[in-house]
């Protein structure tokens, strides 16, 4: 549980490793999205498969994340983060590397991204996120940037990591080497040092097992599963992040396709998504600093709507390099914190009471925004034969789930509903 009577500082100096195992965690379950654009070239070519198909299977992954996610979400309430995660980024790495077996049949491409989003139900955004909920406070926003800063890592270096790999040793060993090198770094950190507000609150329960019986594993106020299903505010989240979701995925997925069709090649393309990454990075740290001083709507809203002007940028006709690099580092800085807000939005909004249903539902929207963006992206490129439709989409679907979040209430008072509760 949050150490609610330490200071930001003390609760960093306390937990600075969970956070770390956590970030890293995360890293490894981002890297199939921000590095697939290296692989749709190759796969496609080989099989003769469109881009439709080929970009498909993280929608695969998305379609069945989004009905299972709620699920899921009861699990983490029930048991925790690290009984979840551990075992699921064990099975990431080993599915990760099957992709390497494919043999041109559409129906074990589909197998094996059905596989893979069992590992991913277990180790996605609701895991991570709930895991720098239940163990923060006063640092709350900052530690979310912190640990939700892995996916900006791996956009930043799995697609040069993957385009080097599939150069030298082609694309089924670069699935092999990505897997099991990056994965095993994951594993061994959070065997080490995943140690969260679920596990502090399971060594209470154990240490008291009579007073444990009536409690929850996290026994903290908050909105119930119903209610919150009724709460307007949680609504415009949740709306807001399907929105986002759907166009930014659908951006990192065919940045790079996006980049070659504007006459770059694949390598440049690749190092392109570095300083888009580490400008993501930035993002969190500063967004979370700002999540911890001023209300989430504003800087949500702002930082959202910032990512609009990404789109514009890629519509420039022959647009330079620096347009290109520019409209990458700002989709980094700005599209990188929506997990960050959603997760920081939806503790504030319905408590930690029961948060891993909750964020659950809201990860079936992440979800489906996850697994429409490339689809939507592939179908628009077949289609059309070009990218700018769908830029242009991006832009003013941008602008609207700014104006969601823009348009929040205060945060409720969780002391005061507590309290009345009580009484």
């Amino acid at each position: 549980m949050a150490d609610a009577k330490l200071t930001a500082g003390q609760e960093f100096r306390r937990h600075w490793k969970m956070v770390l195992a956590a970030a890293i965690g995360f890293s490894f379950t981002s890297i199939t999205t921000a590095a697939m654009g290296l692989f749709i070239g190759p796969i496609s070519s080989e099989f003769g498969w469109s881009r439709t198909l080929t970009a498909s299977g993280v929608s695969i992954t998305a379609l069945l994340t989004f009905l299972f996610s709620p699920l899921f979400g009861v699990f983490i309430d029930k048991w925790g983060v690290r009984r979840m995660a551990l075992p699921g980024l064990v099975l990431m790495a080993g599915v990760i590397s099957s992709l390497s077996l494919l043999d041109g049949s559409v129906w074990q491409w589909f197998a094996i991204w059905a596989a893979y989003t069992v590992a991913a139900l277990m180790t996605k955004s609701t895991v991570w996120t709930a895991s720098a909920n239940s163990t923060f406070d006063a640092g709350r926003g900052l530690a979310l940037g912190l640990v939700l800063s892995g996916a900006a890592l791996a956009q930043a270096f799995a697609p040069p990591v993957a385009e080097y790999l599939i150069r030298v040793h082609g694309w089924r060993m670069a699935f092999v080497w990505m897997a099991v090198g990056w994965g095993s770094v994951a594993v061994l950190m959070c065997l080490l040092w995943l140690r969260d507000g679920y596990e502090i609150s399971r060594k209470q329960r154990e240490a008291n097992p009579e007073q444990a019986k009536s409690r929850a594993l996290l026994d903290v106020p908050g909105l119930t599963v119903p209610q919150a299903l009724r709460d307007p505010a949680l609504w415009r989240i949740a709306i807001s992040t399907f929105v986002i979701m759907t166009v930014t995925i659908g951006l990192v997925v065919h940045q790079i396709p996006i980049l070659t069709e504007a006459g770059f090649s694949r390598e440049t393309a690749a190092l392109y998504a570095i300083p888009a990454g580490l400008s993501g990075i930035a993002g969190k740290l500063i967004t979370g600093s700002l999540l911890d001083r001023f209300p989430a709507r504003w800087v949500g809203g702002l930082t959202i709507g910032a990512t609009a002007v990404s789109f514009l940028l890629l519509l420039m006709p022959g647009a330079p390099a620096w347009a290109m690099i520019a409209a990458l580092m700002i989709n980094g800085y700005a599209g990188g914190t929506k997990l960050q807000l959603v997760g920081y939005l939806t503790a504030a909004y319905s408590g930690m009471r029961k948060f891993g249903a909750i964020f659950g539902l809201m990860a079936s929207l992440i979800a489906a925004g996850s697994g429409l963006g490339p689809v939507l992206g592939g179908v628009i490129y077949d289609v059309w034969h070009s990218y700018v439709p769908g830029l242009w989409g991006g832009f003013v679907l941008t602008l609207l789930s700014a104006l969601l979040l823009l348009g929040l209430g205060p945060y409720p008072d969780w002391s005061k509903r507590e309290a009345a509760r009580v009484t």
